[in-house]
């Protein structure tokens, strides 16, 4: 089967088969999609009038969402993994990630084995956007130390602030890095600045929203993310100079406060990471939205 390499051309495509379901997990989006182009290879192919995403990279090929589809075939999910098999030398690579947890039933009763990866963090916007109560005290003392000492001024983001925020990422990298242990978390920070200058990139087209926050008028913090459904926002990155106490609980209390037409604000996962996951947990996510990974069948 011929395979169709993902352009922006795509897009009406990917929503009109994303639209055929309810999704909260962050994954099923097209900008989210799109932009790990920076990464991988991503191809995709309409098998029953069902959308197939693969991502190919050196390590092989993978599907990055269950097949976006309006009726359910078994034979796709079995074409889908003879796709797979075709470029893997190693078969226990084809795999299907980003299956919620309602579809579960349906893959294992196909005899496929699924386990849960990291799960994505729903808040409610209200709670990030007041901070009221004893549960966000620590993060409203820091909103209130960058309020009290800096000179700041919240600027909606634009593709014009590319260039400074890349290179905000580029110093708030190195004090990463400076203090990093983990190969895991040091190759993520790389793979991101990449998916970064790509959403930057292609800002617009993909309906991207942000805010920046100048200190001293130098682009101090960015933050942006997309609209998943007319509920839900997700926010994508956060950045910040980490030398300025206060700045990220501000910028993310303020983009919070922006999105006021949303009931809930998706956080995103934790990509595994412990020192990650506490600080998203410190933000009493009202759910963790579970994410399972299907692999090849009994």
């Amino acid at each position: 089967m011929k395979l169709n390499k993902l352009t922006l051309k795509d897009q009406g495509l990917f929503n009109k088969h994303l639209a055929f379901s309810r999704h909260m997990l962050a994954a099923f989006s097209f900008a989210n999609i799109y932009i790990w182009q920076a990464i991988f290879d991503i191809q995709w192919i309409l098998i029953e009038n069902s959308l197939c995403i693969f991502f190919r990279d050196k390590m092989g090929c993978f599907m990055y969402l269950p097949p976006l589809e309006n009726e359910r075939y078994p034979r796709v999910i079995k074409e889908a993994f003879m796709i797979m098999d075709s470029f893997n030398k190693n078969r226990d690579v084809s795999r299907i990630e980003n299956i919620a947890e309602q579809d579960l039933g349906y893959y294992r009763a196909l005899g496929y084995p699924c386990h849960e990866k990291y799960p994505d963090y729903l808040c409610l916007r209200k709670d990030l956007a007041y901070l009221k109560g004893n549960k966000f005290k620590s993060q409203r003392a820091a909103y209130n130390y960058f309020v009290k000492h800096c000179n700041f001024e919240v600027l909606q983001l634009k593709p014009k602030d590319k260039a400074d925020c890349l290179s905000l990422f580029d110093s708030w990298a190195k004090q990463r890095k400076r203090h990093c242990q983990d190969d895991l978390y040091c190759g993520l920070i790389e793979d991101n600045r990449r998916v970064i200058k790509e959403a930057l990139s292609k800002y617009e087209q993909l309906g991207f929203e942000g805010i920046i926050v100048e200190v001293n008028k130098q682009i101090a913090g960015f933050t942006f993310g997309y609209k998943l459904n007319n509920d839900t926002f997700c926010i994508l990155y956060e950045i910040t100079n980490l030398g300025i106490k206060g700045l990220a609980q501000f910028i993310f209390r303020m983009f919070s406060a922006k999105l006021n037409n949303y009931t809930y604000i998706n956080i995103m996962d934790d990509s595994g990471l412990d020192n990650l996951r506490k600080v998203k947990l410190s933000y009493k996510p009202r759910q963790l939205i579970a994410a399972y990974i299907a692999t090849r069948d009994a």
